[in-house]
């Protein structure tokens, strides 16, 4: 287990020559009285340079580094967790009102890195398989305390000469729930003046809340959209998914149908694979009757057990068969690589423990 102690409060976006402030009261007083150039460098230096310590901007004076030292420190309360294998790791990151969250750092082959990043201070969906829905509901977070996520792997990376790839909205809380601070941290993210990371290399994973979908089409950003679909009918869907009742499967899909017609983006759903719950021939088969659609991509995500939940992963055997029904069935289907297990960083498990 590794900690870094910081605590990270301030933080500054420059887009289209305007200041996105976001808790930046002691930060904005202090660059009243500087020219208006040394917004791009803060931009530069916090988001291209990645700097944690002021005093590494040495594009600005000393004098105003250690007053931003002083004033606005940017070091991030954090305490991580690594795999034995190196390939995930997961942070606990204690937010300025002593509230927890968790993100998630997947290293893949060809140097892509991926960081899994939270939405929400818990979850109020409740969802049955996932831990962070059990944990309850407490804030939304802010567009800063979401890019401080990134920020942090972003500082970790780049001391290995990395640099972050890819960004998915797959951690703690549902993002169409939080959807105006969810856009402008993807905002920041994607600026060529900030993070500069591709609209496409960004997905947003729902559960399927339609009012979201339905603005999400309307943005002008390319971004992935993912929907946690988990069930193959509405009665099974109903029994994990207690927003099943409010968003049943036909009007997601009727929903995703608009947002394709409007955008022609793929869109990918996610279906957990639980021992005997959802993981039949029968199942399969019903799957396939909702899937099959040119711009329709299934993920089979092997379910990770979480505590408190009796709720089994369904065997290797059972996952191949079911991933073979859906392939002869014309559907198109991949399979997630299990990452973070070991961490409790793995898909639904995420809850601040």
């Amino acid at each position: 287990m590794l900690r870094i102690v910081s605590h990270m409060a301030y933080l500054i976006a420059f887009r289209n020559l305007q200041i996105i402030i976001m808790n930046l009261t002691n930060l904005h007083k202090i660059l009243e009285k500087e020219p208006k150039f040394r917004y791009k460098q803060i931009n530069e230096a916090l988001f291209s340079k990645l700097i944690d310590d002021w005093q590494q901007a040495t594009s600005l004076p000393m004098s105003l580094q250690n007053e931003l030292n002083e004033s606005c420190p940017l070091t991030i309360d954090a305490e991580l967790f690594v795999s034995k294998d190196q390939k995930t790791t997961k942070a606990k990151i204690r937010l300025t009102d002593n509230n927890n969250i968790e993100a998630v750092l997947m290293r893949h082959i060809n140097n892509r890195n991926t960081v899994c990043v939270s939405s929400q201070v818990g979850c109020v969906l409740d969802c049955k398989f996932c831990a962070t829905g059990q944990a309850g509901f407490k804030r939304n977070l802010n567009a800063l305390e979401i890019i401080e996520q990134v920020l942090l792997f972003g500082r970790l990376l780049k001391k290995e000469k990395q640099h972050i790839t890819n960004v998915v909205f797959m951690g703690m809380g549902e993002p169409f729930l939080n959807y105006e601070n969810v856009i402008e941290s993807i905002k920041i993210l994607n600026d060529k003046n900030g993070f500069n990371i591709g609209a496409r290399k960004i997905s947003v994973s729902t559960i399927g809340i339609i009012e979201g979908i339905e603005k999400f089409a309307q943005e002008k950003i390319q971004i992935n959209l993912a929907i946690s679909l988990h069930a193959s009918n509405d009665e099974l869907r109903s029994q994990i998914i207690p927003t099943n009742e409010k968003y049943p499967i036909k009007l997601i899909l009727k929903a995703v149908d608009d947002y394709i017609k409007q955008t022609n983006r793929r869109v990918m759903f996610e279906y957990l694979l639980i021992k005997d719950i959802n993981d039949s021939d029968e199942n399969a088969q019903e799957l396939i009757m909702l899937m099959k659609k040119p711009l329709y991509l299934v993920n089979l995500i092997p379910y990770n057990p979480i505590g408190n939940c009796s709720f089994s992963p369904s065997s290797s055997e059972k996952i191949r068969r079911f991933k073979e029904i859906l392939e002869k069935g014309g559907v198109q289907v991949t399979q997630r690589y299990r990452f973070g297990q070991e961490v409790k960083g793995a898909c639904g498990q995420l809850a601040d423990k």
